[in-house]
């Protein structure tokens, strides 16, 4: 019974992902997603979309990635992209939740978790690569539909955006460059996004 114990707290705990909100407004404009909105929306995406990965990838495997990546911002909050200052201490904030978090777990599931978050953090291969692509892709996406306002409202820059996309192309091509022409550059052009 220790086992099962064990895997029931940490599905209890990962209840708290549901009260993350996030700085992205989901597409009716008015309310704020959560980390877990988030997660399933990319989940489903990956599914829709694994066809624009530069490389094949294991589509459960980068879908376990995305349900599992900000898990840690139960304790560490979510970072807004583009707040410089908490960006700072993500790392270390996020490392601490992961072992608090993760090791609620019975060991052999503790280790697959940590390694599943450590290789999303790493993108070195394919399915973290294309996990990180929907993570940047869907933010983005979103602010588009809701007409660039929380990147008015946080006087976000072009420079900003390229920088934190800037290896998004080694995971889709494909999304890297509708992203870029079908929601940065119309929001740029129409005064969303700083140049």
């Amino acid at each position: 019974m220790e086992r099962i114990e064990k895997q029931m707290e940490f599905i209890l705990e990962i209840d708290k992902e549901k009260q993350i909100k996030r700085k992205t407004l989901q597409s009716n404009g008015k309310d704020f997603e959560d980390d877990a909105q988030h997660a399933w929306h990319m989940a489903i995406m990956t599914l829709l979309l694994n066809e624009y990965a530069n490389e094949e990838i294991d589509v459960l495997k980068t879908i376990s990635m995305l349900l599992i990546h900000d898990l840690v911002e139960i304790d560490a909050g979510d970072t807004y992209a583009y707040d410089n200052q908490g960006l700072q201490t993500q790392s270390k904030r996020e490392a601490l939740a992961a072992n608090r978090i993760f090791n609620l777990l019975p060991q052999d599931q503790a280790k697959k978790m940590f390694d599943l978050w450590n290789e999303f953090e790493e993108r070195k291969t394919a399915e973290a690569k294309f996990a990180r692509v929907l993570d940047n892709f869907q933010p983005v996406m979103l602010n588009a539909a809701t007409d660039g306002r929380m990147w008015v409202e946080n006087g976000v820059h072009l420079e900003q955006i390229l920088k934190r996309n800037e290896k998004t192309h080694e995971g889709s091509e494909v999304l890297w460059k509708y992203m870029y022409e079908h929601f940065i550059m119309p929001n740029v052009e129409k005064k969303r996004i700083k140049r």
